[in-house]
Parts: C-alpha cells; structure tokens; sequence
C-alpha cells in the first residue's frame, strides 16, 4: 500500500506494475536497510520504480546498450528520445523530479557548462531561455509555467547545457567518505567525464555502510543500478581500504564524492 501511495510522487509515465527499488535488493546477512524519513530524498531514491519483467538497458534510439553486464537492475524511468539524458543529466533528474513532486520548485536550479544559474522559478514565471554569444538570456513566452508537461521542457534545456562539469563545480565534496549518505554522488567532471548516484544504504551492528550506485552513461540510455564487478552482490562497502570506487564502467576514489548543496 505504501509504494502505491508513493508512485503517486513519480510522475513519468511508467508500468502500474513497477517495483519499488527496495522490494528488488536485499541486504547481505548482517546488514539492515537505513530507515529514512517518508518524504525525504532519501526515500523517494530507495522506492524509485524499476522494471518487472526486462533487466533491459536500451539507448535513446530504443537498441540495446552494447554493454549488458554492467546493470543488477533497470529503473522505469523513461530517456526520450534524444541523446540527452545521460550520466549527470540522470543524477540531475532524479533531483528535480524529486523536487517537483514535493512542489519545492523553489529549490529547482542549477548551473549551465557556463557557470550561468538556470532556475525554475523563471522558467515558471513564462519566460523562455535561450543562448546568444555564451550567455543565458531569457524572452517573455507564456506557455512555459508550473505544469509537469512544461517541467519536461525546462529538463530538456537543463540536459542540453549542463552536465558533469558545472555539477561538480557547484555541489560540495564530501570531506569525511565515512559520512557518504543517499543521494550523494561520485563524480569526475570534464568533456567526457562520468557521474554515479548513491541510490540506497545499509548498516550493521557496527556501524559501517555499504551503498549502492546507480548510472546513465554515453549515449543516454536506461537509469540503473550498478554491480560491484569485485562482489558477489551490488552493494559497495565504506570501510574498503581501497581508495579506488570501482564500477563496471568506470573508476573513482573516495574524494570524488559529492554531495548537491540544498541538501
């Protein structure tokens, strides 16, 4: 009863017989599923829909990812049909669909590539971005306003000019990797660069976590969580001695951690 209260804040079209992500994955013997607040982030990654019956990834252009070994299970969220949607395009659409849902359009923004803040609040107000010598300028046009069908519209802008760089320009590193939390993010900006989320955590009777990530990648394809390549299961440990996060795609150490600044 509680996910189908709860698929009500996930507002992209998507199967009435998806699976809330925490119904797929269990915690290894001795681990317990950090408890987070209903209305948190926190929750709303840990409950985000996957796919029932297609373990799946396909690109933009509906084939199938070459690489199909990377993926333990593939999110119902759906990557239109272009090639924009991909590694922190995911990370930032998982933010704001978040934000969205719960009406915090306030605190829906980010930078350009340009280190230009791109906000919702003026995209709601009707005014239509557009881009002259560099810069972000903006029109007054109507149509653009609070709606999610207009929402979608202002993601696709967002997509098209930001990316890995201007997100780890603007988000905070996580100084100690003992306090990694859901809805963290390793990420190595550039031109390519690459970008993972920490979709879930759990604990022991010690204390150490151990997470799980969760990717798009080049060209935009399926949202989906990542297996470890060095475990038998998905979930990544914090207390590795290892100072390399190693995922089937790509490598980060513990100081790529970040984390987004209205957290």
């Amino acid at each position: 009863m509680f996910f189908i209260i709860l698929l009500n804040l996930y507002l992209w079209e998507h199967s009435s017989n998806s699976i809330a992500a925490q119904e797929r994955v269990t915690p290894p013997i001795g681990y317990t599923r950090v408890k987070t607040g209903q209305s948190s982030f926190e929750n709303w990654l840990q409950n985000l829909p996957t796919k029932k019956n297609d373990n799946t990834v396909y690109l933009f252009n509906g084939q199938k990812k070459r690489n199909q070994n990377a993926q333990h299970l593939v999110y119902d969220l759906d990557i239109g049909k272009a090639d924009l949607q991909q590694c922190a395009d995911s990370i930032l659409r998982v933010r704001t669909e978040y934000l969205f849902s719960t009406k915090k359009f306030k605190q829906i923004g980010f930078n350009l590539t340009n280190g230009e803040a791109f906000e919702f609040s003026n995209w709601n107000d009707g005014n239509s971005p557009y881009i002259e010598k560099n810069r972000l300028k903006w029109r007054k046009k109507i149509e653009n306003d609070s709606s999610y069908k207009s929402f979608r519209r202002y993601l696709i802008f967002l997509f098209m000019y930001a990316g890995t760089y201007s997100l780890q320009k603007e988000s905070t590193p996580v100084k100690n990797f003992e306090d990694i939390n859901i809805g963290d993010f390793f990420i190595k900006g550039g031109f390519p660069g690459h970008a993972v989320l920490v979709v879930d955590m759990a604990k022991n009777e010690k204390g150490e976590k151990i997470y799980l990530l969760a990717q798009s990648f080049m060209p935009a394809q399926n949202f989906h969580v990542l297996k470890n390549p060095n475990s038998k299961t998905p979930w990544y440990y914090v207390n590795s001695s290892e100072d390399k996060v190693e995922t089937p795609e790509w490598d980060f150490v513990k100081s790529d951690l970040h984390r987004f600044k209205n957290r």
